[in-house]
């Protein structure tokens, strides 16, 4: 007779079926606040109210923000996603129900929950989740006070300020059990974190603006990710080359990719009064797009049309299928011809997918990642030699090295950004972005504002809803003195791009071009913003000083020079007056004095 064991019922760990999958996961981690001492003064109190959330969270919450609990304690819950936005979202959904749905307990006190959230690759089975990227969203939480998120700087990075939260970078945390600090950041409630821009003139004013959505897919497939961009690309370059309309930049409305926005929301967030947005399927090399053009005072859809057509169709130099969406959207709301001109593609698909990967890595908070989008560029020129775009965003990327104060060899970089631009110029004479990098780089560096004036023309000429160039311009006017035009320059790049994931640079430089102005308001305004977006730059925290000095607000001057010598400790004086971009122009002197009255030496 053989006996029977029960452990011989027990899966073998080797058994594929019980193998652990890895996947990319939002993990989102909520704990009761003082759960300890409101069991002791009232067990059954707090055991009924959170028998109610876990119910509200289970039917409500996770269902609306396709999310999963993975555990539930008895004072915690441990939640993942797949998007950054849907565990914001939920995070926010869990915190307002407490505030208005949950009665105070019999002594008064109120249940208050603190959340932590991070994006990892966790490994997962169906009972529950593994990994560090676990235990690190269980120790942010820890960071997080009564009643707030906290974000890590990988989950930061999928969110976007305004529209997911108003998002506040509280620096380097140190976090128990981890041997290196933490990037962490405050996600609150959505709102305008950001001062709104004002308005740019009249000319500006009566033109329409339109926001280009990136189309969506009908079924999920990673293959053909890149589609939806590439559509929104080719219309918005075709649109942006008129003078006639205001396009808001592609990465401000790469924002909304997947999201199921409304047209109302979409032009709230992107102060547009046209929202261009469709949908594609695929099969095999064939593609179906459907496309609309709504209006948002009347959410009504003002066009729309059907395209069949070949994905090889939108790498072409002239897409078919861009030019048809672009020409009809166009004559619906202008009942104008589109000034269409030539930009020639990436050769294919996978290099056009590197690119946008690129560019959102550049836009990051880690420096890993930012290097990182360095060597892509690299690879990326290597594979399209002749394309001007790779050579213009390496160009930035230095620039930006630069201007950050994260370069270790800033003429080296300096030398290698006007290398990189005058390449691109090369390849395509009329390429915005590169003149617009250019033109910076003869403004600061060089000290050569004829050059930079006349690049700043060309890319305006080239493209006028140029962003990059507007902001630099406002900045060589704020510098030269030039008031009005360094406010209205600037007011322009950011009603442009509100969505930018670079949106704290925007609004640090539009400080300088406040500066520039004597609008010392808007430029406190515009510095304190950036700051709760990206307290690591230290020309922000000294347009601020400068800003505050001017408004004989010393006080505030003083703290803002102790956050500019925390980020930069050998930044003197003596370096604000042989180095800064304030040189070219007759501020400079004036604004060395102000510095000196907040206390840098």
């Amino acid at each position: 007779m053989t006996s029977s064991s029960g452990n011989n019922n027990m899966p073998s760990l080797v058994d594929p079926g019980f193998s652990l999958q890895r996947h990319r996961k939002v993990v989102l981690v909520v704990d009761l606040v003082e759960s300890v001492s409101l069991m002791q003064a009232d067990e059954l109190g707090v055991i009924q109210r959170w028998q109610a959330f876990l119910a509200h969270v289970n039917q409500v919450v996770l269902p609306h923000n396709e999310g999963r609990l993975v555990k539930s304690l008895g004072d915690g819950l441990m939640m993942e996603f797949d998007a950054a936005p849907r565990a914001a979202a939920a995070a926010s959904a869990m915190h307002d129900w407490m505030t208005h749905q949950c009665a105070p307990l019999r002594l008064g006190d109120r249940l208050q929950l603190r959340a932590g959230m991070h994006a990892a690759d966790v490994y997962v089975d169906q009972h529950d989740i593994y990994g560090t990227g676990v235990n690190i969203a269980a120790r942010m939480a820890t960071l997080a006070g009564p009643g707030e998120t906290v974000a890590t700087t990988e989950a930061r990075d999928e969110l976007t300020d305004g529209l997911d939260g108003t998002i506040e970078d509280l620096g380097s945390c140190y976090l128990k059990h981890l041997g290196e600090p933490v990037r962490a950041y405050k996600v609150g409630e959505k709102g305008a974190a950001a001062p709104p821009p004002a308005g740019f003139g009249h000319s500006s004013a009566l033109q329409p603006t339109i926001a280009v959505v990136p189309f969506e897919s009908r079924v999920s497939d990673p293959e053909h990710f890149a589609i939806g961009e590439l559509i929104a690309d080719a219309v918005i370059g075709q649109l942006g080359r008129t003078a006639d309309l205001v396009v808001v930049s592609r990465l401000s409305t790469t924002a909304f990719r997947g999201r199921s926005s409304t047209t109302a929301e979409v032009a709230k967030y992107l102060s547009a009064g046209y929202v261009l947005s469709g949908s594609y399927v695929t099969s095999g090399e064939k593609i179906l797009v459907t496309a609309e053009l709504a209006e948002a005072s009347s959410h009504r859809v003002i066009w729309t049309e059907r395209l069949h057509g070949e994905i090889g169709d939108l790498l072409l130099q002239q897409s078919e299928i861009g030019n048809s969406i672009s020409r009809a959207a166009h004559a619906a709301l202008l009942a104008s011809e589109v000034q269409r001109a030539t930009v020639k593609p990436l050769s294919t698909l996978q290099s056009y997918s590197l690119l946008i990967g690129a560019i959102s890595f550049m836009h990051r908070s880690s420096r890993a990642d930012f290097d990182r989008a360095g060597a892509m560029l690299e690879h990326l020129i290597e594979r399209n030699k002749r394309h001007a775009h790779p050579h213009a965003w390496l160009a930035n990327w230095h620039a930006l090295r630069v201007t950050q104060g994260a370069s270790e060899a800033p003429e080296a970089d300096t030398q290698r950004a006007l290398y990189c631009a005058r390449k691109a110029l090369e390849l395509d004479p009329s390429c915005s972005l590169a003149l617009a990098i250019d033109g910076v780089l003869h403004t600061n560096l060089m000290r050569d504002v004829t050059t930079a004036k006349g690049r700043f023309d060309g890319a305006l000429a080239a493209n006028p809803n140029e962003a990059l160039a507007w902001l630099f311009k406002g900045v060589m006017h704020g510098f030269l003195g030039e008031g009005e035009l360094a406010l209205e320059a600037a007011e322009r790049s950011l009603a442009l791009s509100p969505c930018d994931p670079l949106k704290h640079y925007f609004e640090s430089l539009a400080a300088t071009a406040a500066l520039g102005a004597g609008d010392y308001k808007r430029a406190i305004e515009l510095a304190t913003s950036s700051l709760r977006g990206n307290r690591t730059h230290p020309s922000t925290f000294r347009s601020l000083a400068i800003a505050c000095a001017m408004s004989g607000d010393i006080v505030a001057g003083r703290k803002a020079v102790e956050g500019l010598l925390a980020m930069a400790p050998a930044y003197r004086l003596d370096d604000f007056k042989k180095k800064s971009g304030w040189l070219i122009g007759p501020l400079g002197a004036e604004y060395a004095r102000a510095l000196e009255r907040v206390g840098l030496t």
